[in-house]
């Protein structure tokens, strides 16, 4: 009888993922143009619990150009561009053979529609991908993670313009062209399915110049497949061997009980939420969607070859995985579907702490395409504060992914084909949806606050160690540290 494998396979990606709008800073540097993630500002004002970035008007991207008194911390990051090298040397010293990051489609063509591309921003990621390899480490790229050019959205109204298509392609097809002996591993759009409450930073499209804001999104998501489809084609053309995936934000429900009606709400929240991977994973649009955009009254136009294009499909199937959620059939349709679980801890930012969880994800993706998996988003954020002798003790960390990682085992059991594992931050950087530097996940502690004040010098954390330990011995060496203190 076969055996399923209880261990890590030994050509195991475990690395660590970041992404070049919260970390590179030189916003205008080089020639890269404004990006969306460049008007996402710092609010101290508001409960941690709230903080998310919001739909975005065109009122609000004026402000934001105009604004020099409020806070813009991704302008910053935590100097990458600069810092890099020295930044993936340390990074390195964990054993990880993998780093994701992205390139910013801004750096590239500074408004999108350019016929040309900024040489120094090609030459930027050449050396940054050198540098990787040279730290032995597998780049994994994610081609759109929030860094559209902004011009897209003043110009086009974002992805709800079918025009983008042919920008994306482009850009795709330049970056697969340049780097194609550098790097073997992509994602095409970083957790595509996570329109409801960061839909700005994804598809680009100011809620005051459309008439339905949730018609204009689903119709940017249809859009933007086409163009993921199309750019899996061009990628196959320039190099076979190219691994091109996909990567959700696992959003998927519980039901609030066992009451039929609260699972069908699971099943149909659930659905959407597979509809992207099942569209690029499939090569089909999946029937429960027209049934969903019937319900609604959207209508998604459709070009005449879109089903065609997407019969190119993905290699792998990618996801973030950070908390799980609940819902009852009297929260479907609504825009805030889920609540929290009761079961479950949770982090000061509200966020259920669900190892579990994890390995059921890992079984619904493997269950339903069949096809290599990747995590390439896990982790919490965490106030920190640096230790007067410039160390953090960070044991809360290691337990949150020691709890993981032991999932991800026992989903390799189960049979799964789980081949990366990368954690969210493994340096701190600045957070997605609330712009703070104080949310941190990182091995790594940058002195940054807030507000951008600081010395910028870099310090290992415990789990540092603790992660280089995990690699080293190929996950099967979980153990924490106890803390020796001194006398």
């Amino acid at each position: 009888m076969r055996m399923n494998p209880k261990v890590f396979p030994k050509d195991f990606f475990w690395g660590g993922a970041v992404a070049a709008n919260q970390l590179e800073g030189a916003y205008l540097e080089d020639g890269k143009g404004l990006s969306v993630a460049d008007i996402n500002r710092f609010r101290d004002d508001i409960d941690i619990k709230k903080k998310s970035n919001k739909e975005i008007s065109t009122q609000d991207i004026e402000f934001a150009i105009q604004d020099k008194e409020g806070r813009y911390p991704k302008r910053d990051g935590i100097n990458f561009y600069h810092t890099y090298r020295e930044d993936l040397k340390l990074l390195s010293e964990t054993g990880m053979n993998s780093f994701r990051t992205s390139i910013s489609w801004a750096r590239i063509f500074p408004k999108g529609d350019e016929l040309e591309p900024n040489e120094e921003g090609l030459q930027f990621y050449d050396d940054l991908f050198d540098c990787m390899l040279e730290n032995g480490m597998e780049p994994l790229v994610t081609l759109s993670h929030y860094e559209m050019p902004l011009h897209l959205t003043t110009e086009y109204n974002g992805w709800v313009n079918r025009k983008l298509i042919d920008y994306f392609t482009h850009f795709a097809q330049v970056v697969f062209n340049r780097y194609q002996h550098k790097v073997k591993y992509w994602i095409l759009v970083n957790q595509m399915n996570l329109i409801s409450h960061e839909s700005f930073n994804h598809l680009g499209i100011p809620e005051d110049r459309v008439e339905n804001l949730q018609e204009a999104k689903y119709q940017g998501v249809h859009n933007e497949l086409v163009a993921c489809a199309r750019s899996i084609k061009i990628g196959k053309e320039i190099n076979p061997d190219f691994q091109i995936g996909m990567m959700s934000y696992y959003g998927n429900v519980y039901p609030a009980t066992c009451k039929p009606e609260d699972v069908l709400a699971a099943l149909q929240n659930n659905q959407m939420e597979y509809f992207y991977s099942d569209i690029l994973a499939r090569g089909t649009y999946p029937g429960y969607a027209y049934r969903f955009f019937e319900e609604q009254g959207l209508n998604i136009e459709f070009g005449p070859n879109d089903l065609e294009d997407f019969k190119h499909t993905v290699d792998f199937v990618s996801f973030s995985y950070y908390y799980t959620r609940i819902i009852n059939s009297e929260n479907l349709g609504k825009a805030d579907v889920a609540s929290p679980n009761p079961y479950l801890p949770v982090s000061d930012w509200g966020w259920a702490v669900d190892p579990i969880g994890l390995r059921i994800a890992l079984n619904e993706y493997y269950d339903r395409y069949q096809l290599p998996l990747m995590i390439t988003e896990n982790g919490m954020g965490f106030y920190e504060t640096l230790g007067d002798n410039g160390t953090i003790y960070d044991d809360y960390r290691m337990e949150f992914l020691k709890a993981h990682i032991e999932q991800m085992q026992l989903a390799l059991w189960d049979g799964v084909d789980l081949i990366g594992y990368y954690p969210w931050g493994p340096i701190d950087l600045i957070s997605c949806s609330s712009s703070e530097m104080s949310k941190r996940y990182g091995f790594i502690y940058v002195d940054l606050d807030d507000y951008g004040k600081g010395t910028g010098k870099r310090y290992k954390k415990a789990s540092f160690d603790w992660y280089k330990q995990v690699i080293s011995s190929n996950g099967t060496n979980l153990n924490i540290p106890v803390l020796v203190k001194e006398n």
